[in-house]
């Protein structure tokens, strides 16, 4: 039977359990759906759902969500290690890390598992999506859905097609997204769509501009947050991203663009290399270990 309208569509599947993948969970169970979360690891599953019990209670205690909403939606939450758990699925979203490798082999690896009806989207906030359309079995039913960090609480979704996406996937997937109560922006397929295109630029400018010594990370995330109104400075937003992601999100703009002005910042890579990936290793720009957290540099 060919998916034709949202109402067929009552299974979620979500590849990874990080930070992205158990938002996005989170809102598909809250909304009413079945979802099959999967993750390799038994430990970053037994963390995610932890994670989301505990954003959902934050939820409670600010009257957004009834306890019973709560409740209903973490008994429709399943988690598994293994990809045979997505075979009952109408829709899969791969969340893994932001990188081109790995998701293709996931999504490669997914396909014979999957009804061949099965619609699949990735969660990619940077990467080709008619690179990754290529390696499924299902061009067509394939497309970008690009969820914003904290999942639970930004209202947008970016909406990509790859050259094969069909146009009746795009309309599903835009009815879901406006059943989840978000709201979508659509985007061609070019390195890092919209928000990336326009966001990550302006962070690597104020790494450089920490890098040449024009201002401290206390003063350039200062004089945005007060200068621009911005509600959390550039370098303190790169920490909340991850530091490896913007990495990975820059240099696939350098790459796929051509234009020395997406050059990754050499202290950026540095960082990196460093393994001081901000908030998750607690240490970026700021050092997370202390409270408040102080810069770095």
């Amino acid at each position: 039977m060919t998916i034709t309208s949202i109402e067929q569509i009552s299974t979620i599947g979500v590849i990874g359990a990080g930070q992205m993948g158990n938002g996005i969970a989170h809102v598909f169970a809250l909304a009413g759906y079945d979802v099959v979360l999967v993750d390799i690891n038994q430990e970053q599953l037994d963390r995610a759902r932890d994670s989301i019990r505990n954003n959902m209670t934050r939820q409670v205690s600010k009257d957004r969500i009834t306890k019973d909403e709560m409740e209903s939606a973490l008994e429709r939450l399943k988690t598994s290690s293994d990809n045979q758990a997505l075979a009952p699925t109408d829709l899969v979203i791969e969340a893994a890390t932001e990188d081109e490798a790995i998701k293709k082999e996931i999504l490669k690896s997914i396909c014979p598992i999957l009804k061949p009806d099965t619609l699949l989207a990735t969660n990619t906030s940077s990467i080709s999506i008619t690179r990754l359309a290529a390696v499924t079995d299902r061009p067509e039913r394939f497309m970008g859905m690009h969820f914003m960090n904290p999942v639970p609480v930004m209202q947008l979704v970016e909406l990509i097609r790859g050259i094969a996406t069909s146009p009746e996937t795009y309309s599903l997937v835009q009815a879901l997204t406006e059943k989840l109560g978000k709201t979508h922006a659509s985007s061609e397929d070019f390195p890092a769509f919209i928000v990336n295109r326009v966001l990550m630029p302006m962070i690597n400018e104020a790494i450089y501009t920490l890098y040449e010594g024009v201002g401290t990370v206390q003063s350039i995330d200062t004089a945005m947050k007060l200068g621009a109104n911005h509600p959390m400075g550039p370098l303190e937003l790169a920490d909340f991203i991850g530091l490896d992601t913007c990495l990975s999100i820059m240099t696939v703009l350098y790459d796929g663009l051509a234009d020395s002005k997406y050059r990754p910042c050499p202290l950026l890579v540095k960082y990196v290399e460093a393994g001081w990936l901000g908030k998750k290793s607690e240490r970026g720009f700021y050092d997370y270990r202390e409270d408040p957290p102080v810069p770095t540099r």
